[in-house]
């Protein structure tokens, strides 16, 4: 099974525009996520699918940079976007993970791609019922699910929104849902506005001048237990709210 990881990344955004390009204490956060998107286990391969739109040739010259493919398709019709970048690397399945979660967690991804393919549902992610902070969100879905998505969704969230149509249909589709043992969902490790920037920095910016780095601190659990002493920095960006699907 050919496994790709593919990074939804694009320079507009209504609330923070440009952010993927944005700087992190010395790399771009399109940067950060694909350090971090790479070290998943079980993955094939990394490719970045951003938008037709002259806009996004910094999003595919980013990605050139890293040495990482990148695909351009629609920019509203996000789900066939992603459909033809699975058929152009022949995915059997696809691991999709987005450009504004600089503090994603291999381990916890890993988790998700393993518990997929011991199952083998049509899609497996860790959004279903939230346990995990914001930001770790991650799913798999097999190309068979995707390329039915393609062809049956009409409605414009189910366009936008890749996996829509899929979790939305249990009695269509075998979902499976990976939860942590703790209840973290009511942290924000997303970045959409100037205050997650802020709050991901400040992460950063101790995982930096810590021995052995940004590898030391790949793992939620040693940020969950950096917020435990600092619990005033969940306050920075506490009172933003996700934007609906």
């Amino acid at each position: 099974m050919k496994m790709v990881c593919i990074v939804q990344a694009r320079m507009g955004s209504s609330r923070l525009p440009g952010k993927v390009a944005m700087d992190i204490l010395g790399k771009t956060m399109l940067e950060r996520v694909i350090d971090r998107a790479l070290a998943i286990d079980h993955i094939d391969q990394v490719v970045v699918a951003t938008s037709s739109k002259p806009a996004d040739q910094r999003v595919a010259s980013l990605a050139q940079k890293l040495g990482v493919p990148c695909f351009r398709g629609s920019e509203s019709d996000v789900l066939d976007r992603y459909y033809q970048t699975a058929e152009a690397y022949r995915a059997n399945a696809v691991v999709r993970i987005t450009a504004d979660c600089p503090l994603l967690d291999p381990q916890i991804s890993s988790l998700v791609v393993r518990r997929f393919l011991e199952i083998r549902p049509d899609y497996c992610a860790n959004t279903l019922e939230r346990t995990f902070p914001r930001g770790l969100d991650t799913e798999v879905v097999s190309i068979q699910a995707l390329e039915t998505s393609h062809r049956e969704a009409t409605e414009s969230p189910d366009r936008e929104h890749v996996t829509r149509f899929i979790w939305r249909q249990p009695q269509k589709f075998t979902l499976l849902s990976v939860r942590g043992s703790d209840d973290n969902s009511n942290h924000r490790w997303t970045v959409d506005t100037p205050e997650d920037l802020e709050f991901v920095k400040k992460i950063y910016r101790h995982i930096l001048n810590t021995p052995h780095g940004e590898r030391a601190f790949h793992g939620s659990d040693k940020i969950l237990a950096l917020l435990h002493k600092h619990p005033d920095w969940v306050d920075i960006n506490a009172s933003i709210e996700q934007k609906s699907v």
